[in-house]
């Protein structure tokens, strides 16, 4: 019995839950021309951009039949589930009802593989085509690329998405080879190069007398890796993601911590992979791309290659390395500052605008930070000077937060 459209979004937008990488940061509003402006709850995800806006898309699979059997992933060939898919015209009917409802602000679009790489793509690049050329289509829109799919087909799909990704998968290639044999290392890299290729082309000045190249991807790219499907550690997750990040200039690498998908391999673990682990992660990529931390300072915080769960890594390095603090916040470098745990880059950057002004007083820095209980033991003020340092244990006692109380701030 053919499945109606609601019954096609339970599915398809169920499957899309796994897929992290569908955050809109980086992208422009496109304001070119007179477009139409920004569902039912089913399918869309909120997403939060760094200046703190919270966005709304309309997460879904184009397909879950795949021909690839990658044993972690919940749409695999041999996965005993529901099977749907749109069509081209239906995904384009979704977004656009949703979006004249004001239910969303655009479109994140990926797929199972049903047939080949590159019939998969054309029906992607279709969509965002047809939203943008028939319907005047100004959301944003995140498309899932293909590895394997030709040059000309990832071209095009720059040409009509906001941002692009593909995933890595795994943080190891031979992890890669032993749970998804049929997916190819070497055509993921080859993918990533090319769309950071493309983006660089187009980003590059106009000259006298050669016409200035079309806009590309201008929220660039992204990936992800599954946390936790293989014996990866999480030293060597933040190398590869380092590498990743160096490589292809990537806006962000998602980490997605293994679950079981109900239809479980005797070559995976039995249980998932703890949500806190994966917030850690995350916690060390903020610190390397905006905290000023070296990988080596980072790995530190990880004795055996494991992250502490029970600390913020920022902390763990602020506890290892007392000699560093306590820090005059009104002298201390914003370097500096960006080490001192409970203070996060706006809170720094409201303490170096405030501070010429008037000496920082624990009042003053109260109402700039928010909070000053995780902040004290590590600064200094004209009214503040920490007499009796606790040793490292009972200090990290004191200051570790509940785990329900864990936030990316650090």
């Amino acid at each position: 019995m053919p499945l109606n459209l609601l019954q096609k979004l339970e599915i398809l937008a169920d499957a899309a839950k796994y897929d992290a990488s569908c955050v809109s940061s980086g992208g422009e509003k496109r304001r070119a021309g007179e477009g139409i402006g920004s569902v039912t709850e089913q399918g869309i995800c909120h997403a939060f951009t760094p200046d703190g806006r919270c966005v709304s898309l309309l997460k879904i699979l184009l397909t879950n039949f795949c021909m690839y059997d990658c044993v972690y992933c919940v749409s695999r060939r041999s996965s005993n589930v529901p099977r749907a898919r749109f069509s081209v015209d239906e995904v384009v009917k979704l977004t656009l009802d949703l979006y004249r409802r004001n239910c969303i602000e655009g479109l994140f679009l990926s797929s199972g593989i049903a047939r080949s790489a590159d019939e998969t793509m054309a029906d992607l690049v279709r969509v965002a085509k047809t939203l943008r050329e028939e319907h005047a289509f100004r959301g944003y829109i995140h498309l899932k690329t293909i590895p394997g799919a030709s040059p000309e087909l990832l071209n095009e799909a720059g040409l009509y998405a906001d941002r692009l990704s593909m995933n890595v998968e795994l943080p190891a290639e031979a992890a890669l080879e032993q749970l998804a044999p049929e997916k190819s290392a070497t055509e993921i890299k080859r993918g990533l190069a090319r769309t950071r290729a493309q983006i660089e082309a187009s980003a590059e000045p106009s000259r006298a007398g050669r016409a200035r190249p079309p806009r590309f991807a201008p929220a660039g790219q992204s990936t992800q890796m599954v946390v936790g499907a293989d014996s990866s550690c999480d030293r060597d997750i933040l190398r590869a993601s380092a590498d990743l990040y160096a490589s292809y200039a990537l806006q962000r690498v998602y980490y997605s911590a293994f679950s079981p998908t109900g239809h479980p391999s005797p070559s995976l673990p039995d249980k998932a992979t703890p949500l806190l682990r994966e917030h850690r992660l995350y916690q060390c990529d903020w610190l390397l791309r905006f905290y000023g931390f070296s990988l080596p300072e980072v790995e530190e915080a990880m004795p055996g290659g494991m992250l502490d769960l029970s600390v913020d890594p920022k902390l763990a390095w602020a506890l290892t390395h007392r000699e560093a603090f306590p820090v005059d916040v009104n002298r201390a470098s914003r370097e500096m500052l960006l080490r001192v745990p409970g203070l996060g880059t706006r809170a720094v950057d409201r303490i170096i605008a405030a501070r010429p002004h008037a000496p920082l007083r624990l009042p003053e820095l109260a109402r700039l930070t928010g909070s000053l209980k995780r902040i004290r033991p590590f600064i200094v003020t004209p009214d503040w000077r920490p007499t009796a340092l606790l040793d490292g244990q009972r200090l990290k006692q004191r200051l570790v937060p509940k785990p329900q109380q864990l936030s990316l701030g650090l």
